[in-house]
């Protein structure tokens, strides 16, 4: 009794002075999965060690059937040596003089895994010792754990999970026989065994694995024969390297984590890559590209892509550019318009007026320099007018704008001692991608937008930015914007999936975006460098919009998402211009051009007044007239009158060049009766073109382009020149504006003064 109690004493000495070593600490080592547990990127520890740990109840039975009956049959019995195949792996060596069964149990595998030694009686001892640690400290599950996650596989594997992946392309959870068998046998010998280079090896090996498993009745002959026919067939060892950018994402923000889950849709992840990758073959040098897929219901990414390449270094594939601070173009302008609905500045067809305006100092033009006069806002949104936009939020507020953007998810970056402006509203602040399609999801989403979600345990986080009615009018307005290039009634659209999309543009085509919103998903696309240059002639409509279409049309069809219905909030309503007020409320003669609006909650808001004091200001004017006459007459006149009263509806004195012959007569005063004194209605400036003559044919005659200066006439303000609908230039009073046209053809040249007198001539380029 004495020698037991003395022997107890001598192991928990041991025990003590020779620590069981912990399993090699997971030093960075990682590995981020798709959201059906396939590997996205693997990244090695510092050893180079590639390990993807699994639970023992996450493996296929088949696997730890052949490893416990082909490696340790006694494995949950014996106490970590099993005494009888020691015995018979000793009389075997002394008898053949060569080693012919192994007897090691999975407990001294694991103890030299945690613990390597020689191969000798030293190393022997050590290896018993360290067996019997294992099974007080451990356990029997803990120990099948270890050697899961630790067992050699062959070049830098370990465990059965990564060995799985790497050799197979699948997760150990779907072995088959024959593959349970393989990877049973590999640690065995992992480099005489790898099945990437000595096939043949493995499947003997293999084989002798099936025979065992069949003669132990473990599984049936005919299991263990139809394996048996099943050849060897493994990849060669390379790591997954899919949304490398969000698994680099995803492991900075849990470094200590050996398995991180994350959202991404494997399929539609491959898809997306490819389709970015062909895409962007036949762009300019040094350009890259972001693009992120999310689910409107979850909030969750199903694709990610942070740029073209991680590993191309001219085009900075390192920096992740999903949330690179860029100038969003226009893309903020579906939030003004729905936040304008929610306000009651508009309704979907209020008269808006693209004219060239100014706003204090800034004086914003569109895109291609052209001008349309008075639009829809509807239409003026499908075209991302500038100036429309511009005006309405200076009317909402570029501040108050922010702030609800902010609330929503929707971060602006401001240079620093800037402050909300206007110019926001065409690119002048800095946004992110994954904040941008948070924002776009409310479009889809009853208003509410939605923060990102990248791994299952991300908290929700959603937030209104604009009332359900107005998302479902902006989400109608943008999603009856044909596609570039589409012939309305020439193909049938009606199976093709909703989407609601919107391009931006940034100051110097440095940024180029396009995104959209269809029932199940939000899809965000940015093109440009990541170092802010310029790619001249690069914009969203031609870079970026062609690649969000191919997106749309590769996207899986979800049964659950389904067209949202109209809210109540939102009615129809016949509406009237220049007055924008219901075409019912109205006598028919102020009614100059009717239209179907979207009006929200019962409300239809009247045209906009105009932002300057004229004496010719828009909305309904009340006149009398003399009866017989139909002379205007005032309040002080020196004969008697048969009065009539009457109204006008008058246009938007910015809108008048745009208008037609009968609009114009339409709202135009009567002229005053002679005999009445002036009533100050009629008052405004006349502006003359001068320099060329209305329906004039120029000719230089020598061969030469035709020259002619032209100047403005009966104005010291600021006037603005339109050579056939595009803005050409600006000047000052009577200063002389030269033109030069080296080609044939008919021209028309607008004059337009600030006080909203206007002028315009129409002539004829002959001949150079």
């Amino acid at each position: 009794m004495l020698a037991i109690e003395l022997l107890l004493v001598a192991a928990m000495l041991l025990d003590l002075a020779f620590p069981l070593p912990p399993p090699n600490p997971r030093d960075g080592g990682a590995v981020v999965l798709a959201r059906d547990g396939t590997p996205l990127r693997a990244f090695a520890d510092s050893r180079g060690v590639w390990r993807y740990p699994v639970r023992a109840d996450a493996i296929s039975p088949l696997y730890l059937q052949a490893l416990i009956g082909y490696e340790d049959r006694w494995f949950w019995r014996h106490p970590g040596v099993n005494p009888y195949a020691l015995g018979r792996a000793g009389w075997q060596m002394l008898r053949y003089r060569h080693v012919v069964s192994g007897g090691s149990t999975l407990t001294m595998q694991v103890a030299r895994i945690l613990d390597p030694h020689p191969r000798d009686l030293g190393g022997k001892l050590r290896q018993l010792f360290r067996a019997a640690q294992l099974e007080v400290h451990v356990g029997k599950r803990g120990i099948l754990q270890l050697y899961l996650d630790h067992a050699p596989f062959g070049g830098a594997i370990e465990g059965v999970e990564a060995a799985s992946w790497a050799y197979l392309g699948k997760p150990s959870s779907r072995l088959s026989h024959a593959e349970a068998a393989l990877l049973t046998v590999l640690p065995q010998a992992p480099s005489r065994l790898r099945p990437d280079r000595h096939p043949d090896a493995a499947r003997v090996a293999r084989d002798k694995v099936l025979a065992r498993m069949a003669a132990l009745g473990v599984w049936s002959a005919a299991d263990a024969r139809d394996a048996r026919i099943e050849p060897v067939v493994a990849r060669s060892l390379q790591a997954p390297r899919l949304a490398p950018l969000l698994a680099q994402r995803l492991r900075s923000a849990s470094p200590h984590e050996a398995r991180i889950a994350s959202t991404i849709d494997l399929d539609l992840q491959r898809v997306v890559e490819d389709r970015v990758a062909a895409y962007f073959s036949t762009l300019p040098e040094r350009t890259s590209a972001a693009l992120l897929v999310v689910d409107n219901t979850t909030m969750e990414a199903r694709a990610y892509v942070g740029s073209i390449d991680i590993a191309d270094s001219a085009r900075l594939g390192h920096v992740d550019m999903v949330r690179a601070w860029r100038s969003p173009g226009s893309t903020l302008k579906p939030f003004l318009y729905g936040m304008a609905l929610d306000d009651g500045l508009i309704h979907s067809e209020s008269l808006l007026v693209d004219a060239p305006q100014s706003f204090g100092d800034y004086r914003p033009g569109n895109f291609d320099a052209a001008f349309n006069g008075p639009i829809g806002a509807a239409e003026a949104l499908r075209l991302s007018l500038n100036v429309p936009a511009v005006d309405l939020l200076d009317r909402l507020g570029p501040v108050k704008f922010d702030a609800r953007l902010q609330h929503a998810g929707l971060r602006l970056k401001w240079p620093d001692g800037a402050s909300p402006n206007l110019s926001m509203i065409l690119g002048g602040t800095g946004a992110k991608l994954e904040d941008l399609v948070g924002a776009y999801a409310s479009l889809a989403r009853g208003g509410v937008a939605g923060r990102v979600r990248y791994t299952p345990r991300d908290r929700r986080i959603d937030r209104r930015v604009m009332s359900e009615g107005a998302a479902w009018i902006i989400r109608d307005i943008l999603e009856r914007t044909p596609r570039p290039g589409s012939v309305g009634d020439l193909f049938d659209a009606r199976g093709r999936t909703p989407l609601a999309w919107k391009t931006g543009t940034s100051y110097g085509y440095r940024d180029a975006w396009a995104l959209g919103a269809t029932p199940a998903y939000t899809i965000g696309v940015w093109v440009g460098r990541p170092d802010g240059t310029p790619m001249p002639g690069q914009y969203g409509a031609v870079t970026a919009l062609p690649l969000l279409f191919e997106i749309v049309d590769s996207l899986p069809h979800s049964r659950n998402a389904s067209v949202a219905r109209k809210p109540a909030s939102v009615s129809e309503v016949d509406v009237c211009w220049p007055l924008g007020v219901p075409a019912d409320a109205q006598p028919a003669a102020l009614c100059h051009r009717r239209m179907t609006a979207w009006s929200l909650d019962g409300t239809v808001p009247p045209t906009l007044p105009e932002r300057q004091a004229r004496a010719w200001n828009a909305g309904r004017e009340d006149i009398d007239v003399d009866a017989t006459s139909g002379l205007r007459v005032s309040a002080d006149c020196s004969k008697p009158h048969a009065r009539r009263a009457t109204s006008l509806a008058r246009w938007p004195v910015l809108a008048s060049p745009w208008l037609t012959q009968r609009e114009r007569e339409a709202s135009s005063l009567p002229a005053l009766s002679p005999d009445c004194s002036d009533d100050g209605r009629a008052a405004a400036i006349t502006l003359h073109i001068d320099g060329v003559r209305d329906g004039a044919g120029l000719a230089s005659g020598d061969g030469k382009p035709v020259h002619v200066e032209v100047r403005a006439l009966g104005t010291n303000d600021d006037v603005r020149w339109l050579l056939d609908g595009r803005f050409v230039a600006q000047t000052t009073g009577a200063s002389t504006l030269p033109l030069q046209f080296a080609d044939r053809g008919t021209h028309v040249l607008t004059a337009l003064a600030q006080g909203g007198a206007w002028a315009r001539i129409s002539f004829d380029v002959l001949s150079r």
